[in-house]
């Protein structure tokens, strides 16, 4: 299939009304209202991180497959994850599973700079290549167990897991800042709730936010390779 994506960023986009229409029904409409998740999601162009078959469904309210058994989540969820996090600007996040580098890209726009872990490697390679022609320079992907975080640049001040998780990984709480934030589903293989987390003086106080349906976070804090598989959204 022709690729219908415009040739490079700069160029006229085809697809700024339906980012916009996406952004005022799917997330407006759904209740989400930080002005800065707003600006982010109608600023990020979503078709470039969708396989070609599915560039007619990119601002559609629905996860897409990106290979490797991943997906890229709905749009409202990664604006709602986004605003649970409640990012000022100046803040160092931890992302885990890249996947397409989608909400990655979405949580550059919202704080000072972003770590995103992917533990396929062909997934990290596509992302990494692909944040850097899209000119998403505050955007590093790192190549390894997400569920171990990543503790070269710990603390992070805030942690959005794009993946659901039967417990809420240690590692992931001891690399959170004091006064920290982290947003996870977390649950059995089929449903998750996702959790908002907030470390203060050393304790931990969590809060359930939406249901969701994550594919399985894996690794060593994580689901086995042999589990049941689920779904983004």
């Amino acid at each position: 299939m022709r690729d219908e994506r415009d040739a490079l960023p700069g160029m006229p986009d085809n697809y700024e009304l339906g980012r916009r229409q996406m952004v005022l029904r799917q997330i407006h409409g759904r209740g989400i209202r930080q002005p800065e998740v707003l600006l982010a999601m109608e600023a990020v162009p979503r078709h470039f991180f969708v396989p070609t078959e599915f560039l007619q469904r990119a601002y559609q309210d629905e996860p897409l497959p990106i290979g490797q058994g991943q997906t890229i989540s709905q749009p409202f969820m990664v604006a709602a994850m986004a605003e649970a996090l409640s990012l000022a600007g100046d803040e160092r996040v931890l992302e885990i599973g890249a996947g397409s580098g989608y909400q990655a890209a979405v949580l550059s726009l919202l704080a000072r700079d972003v770590t995103a872990i992917e533990r396929d490697p062909m997934l990290a390679s596509a992302a990494r290549n692909r944040l850097a022609a899209l000119g998403f320079a505050n955007v590093r992907i790192e190549e390894g167990d997400g569920s171990l975080g990543w503790l070269s640049g710990a603390p992070y001040d805030a942690i959005l897991v794009s993946a659901g998780a039967p417990a809420v990984p240690p590692p992931l709480i001891d690399q959170l800042a004091e006064n920290g934030s982290m947003v996870i589903p977390v649950g059995d293989a089929d449903q998750q709730k996702l959790t908002r987390i907030v470390k203060r003086q050393g304790r931990v106080f969590q809060e359930s936010l939406y249901a969701c349906r994550f594919v399985p976070l894996r690794g060593s804090f994580g689901w086995r390779e042999d589990s049941q598989e689920s779904t983004h959204g």
